[in-house]
């Protein structure tokens, strides 16, 4: 029997519903709005030979409907100017709806879709707490932030469950793990197995993960329960316990896409009334993923001063268990004296050889951890109230920036290159194409008039990353796995292969 056939009375268009989750849904870009304009992109992919339309309700994304290969294989994906996202997931973030210089957590955030999408809302100041227990994950987060560029996020590695108290959040995301019937759709309707073990103790780890949210969120704050199936055991069910005894009340959600309200029974369950203001999206509706959306407003004492007013950017309302972030990391291993020196001369480089201005560096924040200097635009952090605890870890501060070369001097990473590309575009070295497919293939490429050292290579009008020039002859500095996803694009480019439907 079908699975999803216990769902037949709930789910509009049954016959619709069926016949979608038996094609692969098109691909989805989201613009990394930041950096590019829908428009600029839409047209650059146009121009190769994609064929791309807007998606309904959600304004910077751009639905991929053919093309000469996969759209992940584009230069405009590698260089980060887009996130290839499910368009249902896309509805996440903007219902959050993260502000410039808010302190948001994201209790769930590998593979980092619904991450990058709330910083790029928050135009990247303000500080996203991104927490997953993966580690597998969280590398795969890590790549994705690092490739689009977003420095207001502080990943950590632990169980949101256990993330500590002493410090609240603005807005917080609650996107659980769960069964992932909504993407049944990458395996042609075929779900996955899951044991009744799975069943019974999923959502019991969804519920804790809410409530750990709730506990963690300030009054007047907003929480987003969101999850990627059907079932709703896992959704209705979940909020409708949570609601029974946690100070939240129900935010009945409107959105501009097409949905169906939450539901208020399902065989023998029954749902607080109020559920019938949540979300859920069905793969059919527009072609995409399924996912159930549930907004909750936090009760319970009074906002912090200031918050019923919107803030700007980087004037955030106080909230308990935030400080400024110190220069040196507070591991016990950072002299501060020497994070001062570190930042200093890392400054002092990147004036006098690539003419950043220090009215572009004090826009952000600077940190020294070990040996290794990031930059960051967080603002303040909750790690002076959390204390120590093996159950939780810092992996990373916005990006890493410098790092020692062999004479012991700073030197700027790919990442900090990508993120200050406005301010080095003076200074970039712009190649070829062809020049690039040299590089990638070992040889040096000359650079005639280019001085001796670092340099950021260009291609296309951006920064790809950072080269050493000897001798008027350059060689790229990219690492090993970002270089050969460069060569297969440009093989791609020049071989002008067939076009393939997306579906394949």
């Amino acid at each position: 029997m079908n699975p999803l056939e216990r769902y037949r009375t709930i789910i509009p268009d049954w016959e619709g519903f069926q016949d979608t989750m038996q094609r692969r849904d098109p691909p989805t870009i989201r613009v990394r709005t930041g950096r590019i304009s829908t428009k600029s992109l839409k047209d650059r992919l146009e121009t190769q030979g994609f064929v791309l339309s807007e998606v309904e309700g959600l304004p910077d994304f751009l639905r991929v409907t053919d093309g000469p290969h996969s759209v992940a294989d584009t230069l405009e994906n590698w260089l980060g100017l887009c996130y290839i996202q499910q368009a249902s997931t896309g509805v996440a973030a903007p219902l959050l709806g993260p502000r410039p210089g808010e302190r948001v957590l994201d209790l769930c955030a590998a593979p980092g879709g619904k991450t990058t999408h709330a910083a790029d809302l928050m135009q990247d100041r303000g500080c996203i707490v991104a927490v997953d227990r993966n580690e597998d994950r969280i590398r795969a987060l890590l790549g994705n932030m690092y490739r689009t560029a977003h420095p207001n996020v502080l990943v950590v590695a632990g169980d949101g469950r256990s993330l500590p108290d002493g410090a609240l959040f603005d807005r917080v995301l609650v996107d659980v793990p769960c069964s992932a019937e909504g993407t049944m759709r990458r395996k042609r309707g075929t779900p996955r197995g899951q044991t009744a073990k799975f069943r019974r103790q999923a959502p019991k780890r969804q519920e804790a993960l809410l409530r750990r949210a709730i506990a963690l969120t300030r009054p007047g704050g907003t929480i987003l329960y969101s999850t990627c199936t059907f079932a709703p055991e896992e959704n209705e069910a979940v909020v409708d316990r949570v609601l029974k005894d946690t100070p939240v009340t129900l935010d009945p959600i409107t959105v501009d896409v097409p949905h169906s309200p939450g539901l208020t029974s399902f065989e023998e369950l029954t749902f607080d009334p109020s559920l019938e203001g949540a979300c859920r999206i069905y793969p059919h509706h527009f072609d995409s993923g399924g996912l159930f959306l549930a907004r909750l407003t936090r009760l319970g004492g009074d906002p912090p001063p200031g918050s019923s007013v919107d803030p700007r950017p980087d004037n955030a309302v106080e909230l308990p268990g935030w400080s400024p972030v110190p220069a040196a990391f507070p591991d016990g291993r950072t002299d501060p004296e020497a994070a001062a020196e570190t930042i200093q001369a890392s400054f002092h480089r990147l004036e006098s050889l690539f003419g950043v201005g220090a009215d572009v560096l004090s826009d952000f924040g600077w940190i020294v951890r070990g040996e290794d200097l990031w930059v960051h635009r967080c603002g303040s952090w909750p790690l002076g109230s959390w204390g120590e605890s093996d159950r939780w870890r810092v992996v990373s501060v916005g990006l890493r920036a410098m790092v020692p070369d062999y004479r012991n001097r700073p030197r700027p990473t790919n990442d900090l290159f990508r993120l200050l590309e406005n301010a080095i575009l003076p200074k970039l070295v712009p190649l070829s194409l062809d020049e690039w497919a040299k590089l990638l293939d070992g040889e040096d490429v000359p650079v005639p008039g280019v001085e001796s050292g670092f340099a950021p290579l260009g291609i296309q009008g951006h920064v790809a990353g950072r080269g050493l020039v000897r001798g008027e002859t350059v060689r790229h500095e990219i690492p090993k796995v970002q270089a050969r996803w460069l060569a297969k694009i440009l093989e791609l480019v020049s071989s002008r292969a067939t076009p393939v439907r997306q579906e394949e």
